[in-house]
């Protein structure tokens, strides 16, 4: 904030002005008031676009934040800052530098990264006061020859650019202390890169490299390297003469070997190793006494040297992933080691020597093909016990067993025997492998004997096919099938019928309306025939019984008389629904019904719902279902009568 508010005219001198992250759309007019005065000026993360004309009058400015806003051009006036030691115009818009930047001979500090800045200006390299440079996330593809002359650079920053080399003249930064080349498209280091003496720190990781120059070697100040994720295929042996080096990067590379100079490192702390081709790791390593990490993750390692029960000060070692058959006796030498995992690993047994690592808090052997834990293990104050991928706890309960083989008092629990994935048995139905019920009885019983002769098969099997584990994976995808898919024409009691022309409704009507009592019951018997010969499932019938069609009668007839078109269908179902009831008082109260509706509606016409009301209950049950399939609404109907 200001140091001075004036609310008047005030005669104090204000230095410094802080208004970042006011959410300014432009530069606040009030701050021209102190060009005499002001040094410091912070409008970082705002949204201004534009740098009005008179900004550049602060000729006494010496540190300017711009950062985080929306500016989409630097103008040349920017030379008029003669005084200014620190710019930081990053994370903009901007989509280049003016030339006239080389004017600001005192400037020290610069950060120009993010931004859109395809090349430096010609007279950037004027700039000899620089000592730190920040040039990252840009599309720079190349640098000025004379990038040399910057001969006061500590600090240079160029990741995440285009470039795929380095001018000769970098040699010329001799207080460069670090050098960041990170994430670029470089595929040779140059030779002269071991002619900068105050270099600390090299990064050089995400690039193309395939190796690295022996000159690397002479670079005695160096203290980190890191050239992880490139295609290097070996180290130089000359990395030994890193003597000051504490920190190795040299991960996701396809190195097969270690150089034996790596046990020259006396001071190395930290060397990270994984994602590599490694098969073995040699005895050197083992000179590396100063080693506190060691990460060997994802290599084809089958055996760790005995030297590594030397690295008296290592607290974190992870050989998860490889091919380890078992762990060297020295391991126990290792008193500070804190953390200890061995992941997906072929192993079988643990030394008793484990339990002389005092520090050891975190074990983690999930994945493997251990029978028991050493018994020494209860001298460790662990704080994590791993033995399952889906543990739900970091510690479990164990109990004391006995090793027949040894005699030796062992620890055990309810993940133990371990048994992998791709060591389950072939059930006779594969959909039960992998199945709740299939962990259930067979891995939290592990201890019973059918489990045991089912494991001691599938060990005996996996001994002599361990090279093939990729097809045994491959097959493990695909050991839950799923049964093929079932027709869908299935046979169904419901019967689709045919929606009747409005003329046979009409002709129905009529023949209905003018039988006699005779033909009616005769028809009822007929239908009631039908019915009990019906195949049935269940006790529903299978289908309905069919429509009896009557020949086209051109006659009109009434609207009441709907209520008799589904005659024939309502006593079906009424003599299904109760076979009890007698048919004779059914036919006779469904005719004097009849003969109710046709002298009511001789004197007067009524509507759809009255007409409804006048329909029994025992023909309207029926009628819905049959309505809903075969006929059109009472409305429809109607209409057509009408």
């Amino acid at each position: 904030m200001f140091r001075c508010i004036p609310l008047f005219k005030c005669n104090r001198q204000v230095e410094c002005v802080d208004k970042r992250h006011c959410s300014l759309p432009t530069v606040p007019e009030e701050i021209l008031r102190y060009s005499r005065s002001l040094e410091e000026l912070f409008l970082d993360a705002n949204h201004i676009r534009d740098l009005p004309k008179n900004f550049f009058r602060l000729h006494r400015l010496r540190r300017l934040g711009l950062s985080d806003n929306e500016i989409h051009k630097l103008p040349p006036d920017i030379q008029n800052f003669e005084n200014l030691v620190e710019l930081d115009v990053s994370r903009n818009d901007i989509p280049d530098i003016p030339e006239d930047i080389k004017k600001l001979r005192a400037l020290q500090i610069a950060d120009f990264s993010s931004n859109p800045i395809p090349r430096l200006p010609a007279g950037f390299s004027q700039l000899r006061a620089l000592t730190v440079l920040g040039l990252n996330d840009m599309s720079l593809t190349s640098l000025p020859s004379d990038f040399g002359s910057l001969v006061s650079l500590q600090s240079l920053e160029l990741r995440e650019n285009l470039l795929k080399s380095l001018p000769e003249s970098l040699k010329n930064l001799i207080k460069l202390e670090r050098l960041d080349l990170g994430d670029n498209e470089i595929e040779e280091l140059p030779g002269f890169i071991g002619e900068l003496p105050a270099l600390q720190e090299l990064w050089l990781d995400h690039n193309k490299l395939q190796y690295l120059p022996s000159e690397i070697g002479n670079l005695k100040a160096l203290v980190c390297l890191d050239v992880s994720e490139n295609k290097l295929e070996k180290i130089p042996e000359e990395i030994g003469g890193l003597c000051s080096l504490t920190d190795l990067h040299l991960s996701q590379n396809m190195l097969e070997t270690v150089p034996n100079g790596i046990g020259d490192l006396s001071k190395l702390a930290i060397l990270k190793l994984d994602q590599n081709r490694l098969h073995m790791l040699n005895e050197g390593i083992g000179s590396c006494t100063n080693l506190q990490e060691l990460i060997l993750t994802e290599n084809f390692l089958m055996e760790l040297p005995k030297s590594i029960g030397n690295l008296q000060e290592l607290s974190v070692l992870n050989v998860d992933r490889n091919s380890l058959g078992e762990i060297p006796l020295e391991i126990g030498n290792m008193t500070v080691l804190g953390v200890l995992s061995l992941r997906d690993n072929k192993l079988t047994k643990l030394p008793n020597e484990l339990g002389n690592c005092k520090s050891l808090h975190v074990l983690d052997v999930s994945g493997n093909r251990l029978q028991y834990l050493p018994y020494t293990l209860v001298n460790l104050e662990l704080k994590a016990v791993w033995l399952s991928e889906n543990q739900a706890q970091p510690l479990l309960t164990f109990q004391t067993d006995r090793d027949e083989t040894t005699g030796e008092n062992v620890l055990t629990c309810f993940l133990l025997p371990q048994l992998s994935y791709t060591q389950q048995p072939e059930l006779e139905h594969t959909s039960e492998v992998g199945s709740g019920t299939w962990f259930r009885e067979h891995r939290f019983n592990s201890q019973s004997q059918e489990l045991d002769r089912i494991r001691e098969s599938n060990l005996s099997r996996d001994r002599d096919s361990d090279d093939g584990w990729e097809e045994r994976e491959a097959s493990r995808t695909i050991s839950v099938k799923f049964t093929e898919d079932v027709s869908e024409a299935k046979e169904t009691p419901f019967v689709r019928q045919n929606t009747p022309h409005p003329r046979e409704l009409k002709a129905k009507a009529v023949k209905l309306f003018n039988r006699t009592p005779e033909q009616q019951q005769q028809i009822q018997q007929q239908m009631q025939q039908k019915i009990n010969d019906a195949p049935t499932t269940n006790g529903i019938i299978a289908s309905p019984p069919e429509i009896v069609r009557v020949p086209d009668v051109v006659e009109r007839v009434q609207t009441p008389l709907i209520a008799e078109v589904t005659k024939d269908e309502e006593s079906d179902s009424q003599v299904v629904q109760d076979k009890d009831s007698s048919e004779g008082e059914n036919e006779d109260e469904d005719s004097e019904e009849l003969e109710a509706i046709k002298k009511r509606d001789q004197h007067e016409p009524k509507t759809d719902d009255e007409i409804v009301e006048d329909i029994p209950d025992a023909y309207l049950a029926h009628s819905t279902c049959h309505l809903a399939t075969c006929v059109p609404s009472i409305s429809t109907i109607c209409a057509v009568f009408a």
